[in-house]
């Protein structure tokens, strides 16, 4: 008898649902992505030797683009107990091998300035394929109009280059919300 309850459901109709006035409600608002990305990534990043997902994310930034389109960070590897004297295996596209030995210093302080300190002391080179990675897409000239009391200060510069990354850098530092005021 009770195993027919069961299938029935219940009296409502809800077919063993519990009722909404006891169901958890959920909390917090909405999360972008690219928050969440870093806590989850990190175990699996630190299983395969990384110890900051973001070295991975910003390979580009720390060594620049020529370095970026050949080569591909694959792991870092301590010496047990440690986490300064590593070893980071590099994943490098065709013949860059002989070039990147020669620039193998200029890589580990590249690297190890990113990190803060001496993490990395040697590098292993693979030979394999490498992911283009994407080029960051550049921002528009202009967000927004320069405030009027920058506008003035910024026309004074002789160099437009100069101009025109002051002009960005305002219109960027205004455009952003809810920042807290220095006074």
């Amino acid at each position: 008898m009770a195993l027919a309850m069961a299938k029935a459901g219940n009296s409502d109709g809800s077919k063993g649902r519990r009722p909404a006035a006891t169901e958890r409600p959920r909390g917090g608002a909405a999360r972008a992505i690219a928050d969440l990305v870093p806590a989850i990534g990190g175990a699996a990043f630190r299983k395969f030797g990384f110890i900051q997902a973001s070295l991975v994310m910003r390979w580009r930034e720390i060594v620049g683009d020529r370095l970026a389109d050949v080569t591909e960070p694959a792991m870092i590897r301590f010496p047990v107990g440690s986490k300064v004297g590593g070893t980071l295996h590099l994943t490098i596209s065709g013949a860059h091998a002989p070039m990147l030995q020669h620039v193998e210093p200029d890589l580990i302080a590249m690297v190890n300035r990113f990190f803060g300190y001496a993490a990395i002391a040697r590098v292993r080179m693979t030979q394999g394929q490498v992911a283009a990675a994407p080029r960051p897409v550049q921002p528009s000239a202009m967000l927004r109009p320069v405030p009027a009391e920058l506008g003035d200060s910024l026309r004074s510069v002789a160099d437009p280059e100069l101009r025109t990354v002051l002009e960005r850098m305002a219109a960027g530092l205004a455009d952003r919300p809810n920042l807290p005021k220095i006074s």
